[in-house]
């Protein structure tokens, strides 16, 4: 008996430095370098919530350590906060700026140092490039821009389509696809213009859409001169469906506008969080208002997912940025907004919503999903 408990309690102490060390918790890096300054200020700041947040819900076998950088809209600024972040120390994954060109900047240095970049950017051209350390948590333009054009041809039944883009590299990656897709149903833009961002009167380039005599009008703006343009139509009385991109969904673009102005008036997202609908969807709204005292949109929700994500790869096992992109290309992931899994570029996210607005309220309704737009999660 003497000997069967000596050997007990050798046992019970050789095990235990190994039990203490897979206790003990796992540091964790994830830098967030987001614009929330300029023109993309609304949508950035969404972006760092959504990271924050998930952040601060991390598996409690995890401490993150993070930073948030305001990378505003250069290249440079962008390419610079990442380069500071990846030589300040041990970083697992970068939370990585929404707008293209920046993106497009930063694949280059996350391919050198392979570390993998987690973004909601929708420009198309950033999971284009082989790259295999960016990982896209929105639907990009290939998914969003097909619920866009067919839920106009297809559930309103319009066929004469006005369209008003950005020049900005969303603006033109968003044009291409929705031609493309309406060129499937063999249609074409009536009338088509791209906008600078800096244009505050949308009275010339309505005027010139409404002489083509569309029967709607398809935007892909960001989110400030979405509201413009939207006000302006409702004061000029248009009286067609405007169908807008995922700007027209954040919450605080809304809030620029009356109820009435938004009447009619839909858009395309991966998802409404201020419209609820689920359990996990009203906790993480009631979350997020508790912490940031806003209303979040998609883009807050798709960058929370994402975030998860890295963080439940880290917490099963994976150390290095390197293991953590390749747990993000082979795993599969059930998050708040949809199921998230890699198409072998990086694109994460592949169903989009379209949600409307009544005239009452500025809060939409969901009124169609399109899931699995591009096949990639059928086993």
């Amino acid at each position: 008996m003497r000997y069967s408990w000596l050997t007990g309690l050798a046992a019970l102490l050789m095990l235990s430095p190994v039990h203490a060390q897979q206790s003990a918790p796992v540091h964790v890096g994830i830098p967030v370098l987001v614009p929330i300054t300029g023109f993309l200020s609304l949508e950035g700041t969404s972006q760092r919530n959504g990271a924050v947040l998930a952040i601060r819900n991390a598996p409690p076998n995890l401490r993150v350590q993070y930073d948030v950088v305001d990378t505003s809209v250069s290249p440079e600024g962008a390419v610079n906060a990442l380069e500071r972040a990846l030589d300040r120390g041990s970083v697992s994954a970068v939370v990585a700026s929404m707008l293209g060109t920046q993106m497009l900047a930063m694949l280059p240095i996350a391919l050198e140092r392979k570390v993998p970049l987690i973004t909601v950017s929708g420009t198309a051209q950033i999971t284009e490039m082989g790259n295999p350390y960016v990982f896209r948590f929105f639907p990009g333009d290939d998914v969003t821009k097909v619920a866009h054009v067919r839920y106009a041809v297809e559930e309103l039944g319009l066929r004469r389509l006005a369209l008003v883009y950005q020049t900005t590299a969303y603006g033109q990656s968003g044009r291409r696809h929705i031609v493309e897709n309406l060129a499937k149903h063999g249609l074409s833009p009536v009338f088509e213009e791209a906008l600078e961002v800096q244009v505050r009167d949308m009275l010339p380039v309505l005027s010139k859409a409404m002489a083509a005599n569309p029967d709607g009008i398809l935007i892909h703006l960001h989110s400030g001169p979405t509201a413009l343009f939207i006000r302006q139509a409702a004061a000029m009385g248009v009286g067609i469906p405007i169908i807008a991109g995922s700007a027209m969904h954040q919450p605080p673009t809304a809030a620029l506008l009356e109820p009435e102005e938004l009447r009619g008036v839909c858009a395309e997202a991966n998802a409404s969080p201020v419209s609820g609908g689920t359990p996990e969807m009203e906790r993480f709204l009631q979350q997020y208002r508790e912490m940031f005292s806003v209303e979040p949109d998609g883009f807050a929700l798709g960058q929370y997912d994402g975030t998860m994500m890295v963080l439940e790869a880290v917490s099963k096992g994976a150390r290095t940025a390197a293991e953590v992109a390749r747990a993000l290309a082979d795993m599969r992931y059930e998050g708040i907004a949809m199921t998230y899994k890699s198409d072998g570029r990086g694109n994460m996210a592949h169903s989009a919503v379209i949600m409307c607005f009544d005239g009452r309220t500025r809060v939409p309704k969901v009124v169609k999903r399109y899931d699995n737009i591009t096949g990639a999660l059928t086993p």
